[in-house]
């Protein structure tokens, strides 16, 4: 049986590095890079928010964390390749809910390897970040438990909740139970404040 595919989309301003991940990844049976594009504004999702997504931009390490930002939001799990090892950029990038980071004098062993950790909902980070000390990124969260968590922010109790997205109060007790456990935020207010701190209200 075949490995399911793992979609991936890469943002990079630099020619020669999109040349070189095609060449590496595509030739992959589990993997398939889908979009490729040299600028954020030019990248459309082409799996329902769920591809994998390589970042490399050469600008301020917080304006990458702010790309990262948005594109946590949308529910992409993030890689960041960068030159910098400085642990205050990775510390940035990590908490903006990039779910990788990797050096640019990686190997393509580490770089497939990083992909598919981070496809399979783990995170990865290279090799030289060792010992270092660093935040857990963010949860990952579904479409469903944004929605969720978009209601829960406005006040909607789960009965509403439930009604709104016509579903049950089990399926939304359930969904919430799953957010509880990835995030450790247990109280309505504390999934409230997660869902404002990395907006995904919408707010």
């Amino acid at each position: 049986m075949n490995a399911p595919l793992t979609p991936i989309s890469v943002i990079s301003d630099c020619p020669l590095l999109l040349h070189g991940l095609a060449h590496v990844i595509n030739p992959e049976p589990d993997l398939k890079i889908v979009t490729s594009v040299r600028k954020v504004r030019d990248h459309r999702s082409e799996g329902n928010g769920e591809e994998v997504v390589l970042l490399n931009l050469q600008m301020p390490t917080w304006e990458t964390s702010n790309v990262v930002a948005g594109l946590y939001r949308q529910g992409h799990p993030v890689i960041v390749l960068s030159d910098s090892e400085t642990q205050s950029d990775v510390v940035l990038c990590i908490k903006a809910g990039a779910r990788g980071y990797l050096g640019q004098r990686i190997s393509e062993t580490e770089l497939l390897t990083a992909i598919r950790a981070v496809a399979s909902g783990r995170s990865y980070f290279s090799a030289y970040l060792n010992g270092r000390v660093l935040p857990s990124p963010p949860p990952r969260i579904t479409d469903r438990e944004r929605q969720i968590l978009q209601l829960l922010a406005s006040g909607a109790t789960d009965r509403e909740i439930a009604a709104k997205l016509n579903i049950t109060e089990n399926t939304v007790h359930s969904h919430l139970d799953r957010l509880r456990s990835k995030s450790g935020s247990h109280r309505r207010a504390d999934l409230t404040r997660l869902a404002l701190r990395y907006g995904l209200t919408g707010d």
